[in-house]
């Protein structure tokens, strides 16, 4: 099965790593991975700030770079979010169709294609649910709902890893405060936030903070070294690639660069 591998602007620039583990996961799993080159950006960024024509146009670009694949996979909640919820209504499907955008646990969970954990990962783990993950693409049911309970891919995978330990949290899918735009308009209440999601890891004993966006995990991270915390950040990824690729996998490509994953 060929698919298309979208490695996000941010995640490019920013945590490069985190797109070298979605391919080499992939790939594993025994899939045919094009990693997209010449489609940038899903247009969030410009979506949340109300220039909506601006990202219509990006939505578009992304549609017409993709046409040629069935399934487009991105280590992003909020990526996926963009283009498939908000995205069909920003750029509705062309008449000969539109690839499907899928958040890369999700894929893998409904593709069962994660290869048998190799290793173990002893670690206390707080897993932060991304908002858009949550409450856009369904994954995972929110607290504030009645709703029928529906499986989160991300935490079915970790639980599958040997010696990890995914810690309770006494508000388990709030807000974590970044929201794009709204932490630079905002930024007294989304660093607030921010603290008040890391205090309730703390609470937990968490070793290692995960979450399926680099968005949230970026904004974390920020706030727990001026916190000077111990906490170490990872995304799902990361830990999956990890555990099921070899020991050392973080280690051995803490140094490679975008251009790694091409």
């Amino acid at each position: 099965m060929s698919i298309a591998l979208f490695v996000p602007c941010y995640v490019d620039q920013l945590r490069p790593r985190v797109g070298l583990a979605a391919l080499d996961l992939l790939r594993a799993g025994g899939f045919d991975v094009h990693v997209l080159k010449d489609v940038a950006c899903c247009g969030q960024p410009l979506l949340t700030a109300g220039e909506e024509p601006l990202a219509r146009d990006l939505v578009r670009r992304f549609v017409d770079g993709t046409r040629s694949f069935e399934t487009v996979v991105t280590p992003s909640g909020s990526c996926a979010a963009t283009l498939e919820v908000h995205g069909r209504r920003l750029a509705p499907s062309p008449p000969e169709g539109r690839a499907r955008v899928v958040e890369l646990t999700r894929f893998l969970f409904e593709n069962e294609a994660l290869p048998t954990p190799a290793s173990g990962f002893p670690h206390r783990v707080g897993l932060h649910a991304s908002c858009h993950a949550l409450r856009e693409l369904r994954q995972g049911t929110p607290s504030e709902t009645r709703e029928a309970s529906r499986p989160d891919p991300a935490a079915d995978l970790l639980s599958r890893v040997s010696g990890l330990e995914l810690i309770d949290l006494s508000r388990r899918d709030e807000c974590c405060g970044f929201g794009g735009v709204f932490s630079v308009e905002e930024e007294a209440v989304s660093a607030r936030m921010g603290l008040d999601r890391l205090e309730d890891h703390r609470r937990g004993r968490a070793e290692v903070l995960t979450s399926t966006d680099v968005s949230c995990l970026l904004h974390l991270e920020g706030l727990a070294r001026r916190q000077r915390s111990p906490l170490r950040i990872l995304h799902v990824a990361e830990i999956l690639a990890e555990t099921t690729l070899g020991p050392g996998w973080l280690e051995r490509n803490a140094q490679r660069g975008s251009d790694g994953a091409r």
